[in-house]
C-alpha cells in the first residue's frame, strides 16, 4: 500500500504522543514492505536543505519552513492556517491508497479532504480527542469558532480511526459512525533494556507542564508527604508555560530540596531511565487523549495513579492492579502515593502485564489490517 500520514508536528524533531503515534506506526509499515509518507513542517531543514528526506523508512515530505506551534501555550491558528494552505501544492503531486490525517488542528483535514476526492484516495481521519463543549471552557465565547471547526472536521471522512474508546463514544456522541479503536502503543523490548538512572525518587511525573497535568496538586501532595516522609523524592520531567510558576509554588511550600524539575529531556531512554529509579508514577491529568506516558510507566514496573476525570483517557487501563484512579484530591493523591509505594513490588507484574498488550508490533497489525480493508 501507498499510504500518506499528514501531521505538522514531525517526530523525533517534535516530541508529543500524536508524532510518535505516527512515527512507530509508519517506520514499521515501511518495514513490512508498504511505501509510507509524511507530510509535516520541515524541522529538519536547519540542518539539511532537502524538502524530502528519509527516515526510518519513513519519506518526509516539507510542506512548510519552521515555525512555532504554540503562541503563549495554546496551539496557533496561524501556524495550523498556514500549513494547511500549503500542504495541497505538495499533496497533490502524489497518488496515495490510504491518507490519514491526524484530527488536530483541523484545517490539514480539510486539504486532506479535497486531495481524496480529487485523487480517489481512501480518506482516515484519526481522532486523539474530542473536545465538543470543552472549547467553551477553554476559550469562552471565542470557542465557538473551535466548536463549529471541530464539528465540520468530524464530517469529512466516512473512516475514522479513534485511539481510545472514550473518543469513539465522544465522536459516537456527535454523530459519527465507522469508527475504528487503535490505541497508541508502547515500545516494550526498548523499555527492557533501558538501565535505571543513578538519581533514585520516590514520585516521578513526566509530562508537558500546562494546566490540564496539575503538577501543581502533586507538588501539594508532596508537601503533605513530607510530614509523614521528610526526605520524600520527586521527580518532575518536562517543560511548559507553567514551569515557573511551579517552581516557585515548590519554594513557598517548602519543597524545593524534594522536587527535582529536570526540564525537557531530549533522549527518550533518559525519561524511562528516571521512571525506572521510581517507585510511582502520577498523572494529576484532567485531560488526556490517551496517556502514553501512564503505560510506558507500567512498563517500567510502576504503579500508576491518574485522576478519575471524565476526560482522562488514562483511566481506561487503570484498573486497581496497575495504579489507582482518585480524585483531584491533594490529600487522595498524597494517600495514594503511600500506598502505591508499599505495594509496588507485589503490583510489579501486573503493571508489565497491562503494557505489554500494547506493543507497538501488536498495534500496527491493526492499523495494517484495517487500511488494507479500506481498498
Amino acid at each position: 500500500m501507498k499510504i500518506a500520514y499528514i501531521y505538522d508536528a514531525v517526530y523525533p524533531w517534535v516530541k508529543g504522543g500524536a508524532e510518535k503515534r505516527i512515527y512507530e506506526i509508519a517506520k514499521r509499515l515501511a518495514s513490512r514492505g508498504h511505501e509510507v509518507y509524511w507530510y509535516g513542517i520541515g524541522w529538519w531543514l536547519n540542518d539539511n536543505n532537502s524538502e524530502t528526506i528519509e527516515h526510518e523508512g519513513i519519506i518526509l515530505h516539507s510542506v512548510c519552513e519552521p515555525m512555532q506551534l504554540y503562541v503563549n501555550g495554546r496551539r496557533s491558528i496561524r501556524e495550523a492556517v498556514i500549513f494547511a494552505g500549503k500542504l495541497l501544492p505538495k499533496l497533490i503531486k502524489e497518488d496515495f491508497d490510504v491518507i490519514d490525517c491526524q484530527e488536530f488542528p483541523y484545517f490539514p483535514c480539510f486539504t486532506a479532504k479535497f486531495h481524496s476526492v480529487f485523487k480517489r484516495a481512501c480518506l482516515v481521519i484519526t481522532w486523539h480527542e474530542i473536545w465538543d463543549k470543552y472549547w467553551f471552557h477553554y476559550l469562552g465565547k471565542k470557542g465557538l469558532f473551535g466548536w463549529v471547526v471541530e464539528r465540520l472536521a468530524s464530517k469529512l471522512a466516512s473512516e475514522n480511526i479513534a485511539v481510545s474508546e472514550k473518543t469513539r463514544k465522544d465522536l459516537e456522541k456527535i454523530g459519527v459512525k465507522n469508527v475504528r479503536v487503535i490505541p497508541n502503543g508502547i515500545d516494550f523490548k526498548r523499555v527492557e533494556t533501558v538501565k535505571p538512572s543513578e538519581e533514585e525518587s520516590d514520585v516521578i511525573f513526566v509530562g508537558r507542564l500546562i494546566k490540564d497535568k496539575n503538577v501543581d496538586v502533586l507538588i501539594k501532595a508532596i508537601s503533605l508527604i513530607k510530614m509523614e516522609m521528610p526526605d520524600i523524592r520527586c521527580v518532575i520531567v518536562g517543560d511548559g508555560p507553567e514551569k515557573g510558576k511551579l517552581i516557585k509554588l515548590a519554594k513557598e511550600l517548602g519543597v524545593e530540596d524534594n522536587v527535582n524539575f529536570t526540564g525537557f529531556l531530549e533522549n527518550y531512554d533518559d525519561v524511562i531511565a528516571y521512571m525506572k529509579s521510581s517507585k510511582v508514577f502520577v498523572l494529576p491529568s484532567t485531560r488526556e487523549g490517551f496517556g502514553i506516558v501512564a503505560l510506558e510507566a507500567n512498563a517500567c514496573g510502576l504503579p500508576v495513579i491518574t485522576t478519575n476525570y471524565e476526560r482522562n483517557a488514562a483511566c481506561e487501563f487503570i484498573d486497581g492492579d496497575n495504579g489507582f484512579l482518585c480524585s483531584l484530591s491533594t490529600k487522595e493523591i498524597a494517600e495514594n502515593v503511600l500506598v502505591g509505594m508499599k505495594t509496588k513490588e507485589a503490583m510489579r507484574g501486573k503493571c508489565m502485564e497491562n503494557a505489554k498488550r500494547y506493543e507497538w508490533d501488536r498495534i500496527v497489525d491493526l492499523a495494517e489490517s484495517f487500511y488494507s480493508d479500506l481498498l
